[in-house]
């Protein structure tokens, strides 16, 4: 079977995850995923702006501050010799906000929908594409990227190609010996910088926001790159990349005369931009609130009145901008607890989930209004609206499933709070990373830079006792008596199909009285025999079986709908009609336009452990080949078996591949700068 590692972003290529830059045709109606991703470069745009008014305008010759502007200047003045000058960082402290009753909700303002390729720019770079060999079906994808110009873009640089999201080296190096000829070679300048962009584009979708240059050197010299190192120095002379020196080890670790080792790193102005202002916004808070608000007394009694570790995170989040809350399922009681004492000391109290399935079930915990999702609560589509400077209208964010957070997500978050705002990140450690670049809950655990609150609340029964063991490395045999755990063995790919049918359609229902529509199939990857598009096919044949009118989909489907990148939305189709496809996900309707659906909707009785992050089913079939013993890992194992409530089968033929997974086969790391950019601004917490 072909199956995604699970520490890379699995989905990225697959039809669920459209690249940003994709574009509809023109004249097409605006998505709901471009619509979204408008309104937050405008947010990103509003926020450049708030920082730049704060903190005045940023030299020439970079968009970035402190060290990482520093040594962007070092490298662009290395001939002449001359030394960048310091850059200080200093902010006056915030006011002490006072408690406030809860507003009404804002309108948010309506983002402008995205820019459509006019139809002469796509005209013009379809005929270079054909010129070259290029598909000429990318045509408008490519005129979304490089805009007006695109087609001279490409005349002087065909390289500039691996710029369209798909396309490859060998792909753009083909299309540049059509439009070259003989000197379009593999020493080619060009060549060597568009292809050190490209692999740190790919670096980001494995969720690394920048590359050590030791191994950006080598993975240029894998894909033909004669001089490697000069191809990246040609890069960052160019401005296509930005290079980092971060210091290693603690300071005093150096003696008085010696110089504390660096590590040189490489990245791309977007994610190192967004690291930046994502460090810079956690400082704020944590030196933001510096006092209990005038409201000591009342936080205490709150503190006092709740059971266990729920009272310890009442307590941190009393005298403190930023604290970080871990634990299972059953510890979603402690920030409910938390929101609720903060609406009785009348505050604004807000919660955001990763989705609609986990903002329902989270809602379920707290009494009223102040659940969203993180990506409504940034569009505008959800919340408590923006006050006049654009900040959110909080005193205090908790955001859930905290381990989903990109590192650019996480900026826009943290940025939108207002000085003096709490911020609870709150997750399961154990889960899998982000899709987007970054691990930014991981990060802030290891820095330890604020408060941190374990939950003492166990998951119950057996389910909780299997998923604790391995969250520890240990696959533990649990009495199941009532038959929450169910192992089923199966020899090849061809028993695997008809087994996991089976268990949804007969076993389950009969043996655990959990209904087909309650009980969710999860698979290693989407390709191969026994992947989600096997299991889709053989699940709607017994279960929904029909023509396929729509785009290959019938009412009563069940669905996976991603809006954008990294989102998974389960859900079911409704009708389809001349709008598009209407789907029901959570309480939510949505329609997806004719010409999105093949791009973004795939059939979801079966899915992969990363697009079931964030989301609970009664039951869970997860499904494990013998061919699957690559894609394993202890984060993909402990993610797919918490998703089950009630009951887990595990259908099983990866042998002793799934035991070696959950103890030797770690999250794999990540290369992200975020604790090296927050140790000069934000000391050590104690404790």
């Amino acid at each position: 079977m072909s199956t995604e590692p699970p520490e890379t972003a699995e989905d990225a290529e697959e039809p669920g995850t459209p690249a940003e830059g994709e574009r509809v045709s023109e004249g097409a109606q605006v998505s709901e995923a471009e619509a979204e991703l408008a309104a937050q470069r405008v947010e990103r745009e509003r926020i450049e702006r708030r920082k730049a008014e704060r903190e005045g305008p940023v030299e020439a010759g970079g968009k970035l501050s402190g060290t990482a502007a520093d040594l962007l200047a070092a490298v662009r003045a290395v001939e002449s010799g001359e030394k960048p000058a310091a850059t200080v960082f200093a902010e006056a402290g915030p006011a002490p906000r006072r408690p406030a009753p809860e507003p009404v909700r804002r309108a948010p303002e309506a983002a402008p929908g995205p820019v459509v390729p006019a139809a002469g720019a796509v005209a013009d770079v379809r005929e270079v594409l054909v010129q070259g060999g290029a598909p000429e079906g990318i045509a408008v994808q490519a005129a979304g990227v490089f805009g007006d110009g695109g087609a001279d873009v490409l005349r002087a640089d065909p390289w500039q190609l691996l710029r369209v999201p798909g396309v490859r080296p060998e792909q753009a190096d083909g299309f540049a010996r059509a439009l070259l000829g003989a000197v379009a070679g593999p020493d080619d300048e060009r060549r060597g910088r568009a292809v050190t962009v490209w692999l740190l584009e790919q670096a980001a979708l494995a969720g690394h926001t920048a590359l050590e240059m030791s191994s950006l050197v080598v993975a240029l010299g894998r894909q033909g790159v004669p001089e490697p190192e000069e191809a990246v120095q040609n890069a960052i002379s160019e401005g296509d990349v930005l290079v980092f020196q971060d210091a290693i080890g603690e300071a005093g670790d150096a003696g008085e005369d010696e110089e504390r080792p660096v590590r040189v790193l490489v990245g791309l102005e977007r994610y190192a931009l967004a690291e930046e202002s994502l460090a810079d916004g956690l400082a704020r808070l944590v030196s933001s609130v510096t006092e209990q608000d005038g409201a000591g007394a009342e936080w205490e009694r709150a503190a006092a009145a709740a059971e266990g570790s729920a009272g310890e995170l009442i307590r941190a989040v009393a005298g403190h901008g930023l604290v970080l809350h871990t634990g299972g399922e059953a510890s979603l009681a402690e920030p409910a607890a938390l929101l609720g004492a903060a609406h009785g000391l009348g505050l604004r109290a807000w919660a955001a989930a990763h989705g609609p399935v986990g903002r329902a079930r989270f809602a379920g915990l707290v009494e009223g209004a102040g659940v969203a999702t993180v990506a409504g609560l940034l569009s505008g589509a959800e919340g408590p609206g923006r006050d006049a400077d654009g900040a959110l209208d909080v005193d205090l964010l908790v955001v859930l499933d905290a381990p989903q957070l990109d590192v650019e997500t996480a900026a826009l978050v943290t940025e939108s709070l207002p000085d003096g705002a709490r911020l609870v990140l709150a997750g399961d450690p154990g889960v899998l990373w982000s899709v987007g670049p970054g691990r930014v809950f991981a990060d802030l655990l290891a820095a330890r830079v604020c408060p941190q609150v374990a939950s003492r609340r166990p998951d119950p029964g057996p389910l909780g006792e299997l998923v604790s063991g391995i969250g520890v490395g240990e696959l533990n045999q649990v009495a199941a008596p009532g038959k929450e755990v169910v192992i089923v063995p199966v020899r090849d790919a061809g028993e695997a199909v008809h087994r996991t049918v089976q268990l949804v359609v007969d076993s389950v229902p009969r043996a655990i009285g959990v209904p087909v529509e309650e009980t969710q199939v999860i698979t290693p990857g989407h390709g191969g025999a026994v992947g989600t598009r096997a299991l889709n096919a053989a699940l709607k044949e017994r279960l929904n079986p029909g023509p396929g009118r729509f785009g290959g989909f019938d009412p009563g489907d069940r669905v996976a709908y991603s809006p954008a990148p990294g989102r998974t939305l389960p859900g079911r189709v409704v009708r389809a009609d001349g709008e598009g496809l209407h789907l029901e996900c959570g309480d939510e309707e949505i329609v997806v336009p004719r010409e999105r659906v093949e791009s973004s909707v795939r059939h979801g009785w079966a899915l992969t452990a990363h697009q079931a992050v964030g989301c609970r089913w009664p039951a869970v079939v997860v499904v494990l080949p013998g061919d699957a013993a690559r894609a394993l890992s202890r984060p993909w194992v402990y993610t797919a078996f918490s998703r089950a409530d009630r009951h887990l089968s595990v259908v099983h033929g990866a042998e002793q591949a799934l035991p070696r997974a959950v103890a030797e086969v770690a999250a794999k790391p990540r290369t992200t700068r975020l604790p090296v950019l927050l140790v000069p601004q934000v000391p050590v917490a104690e404790g």
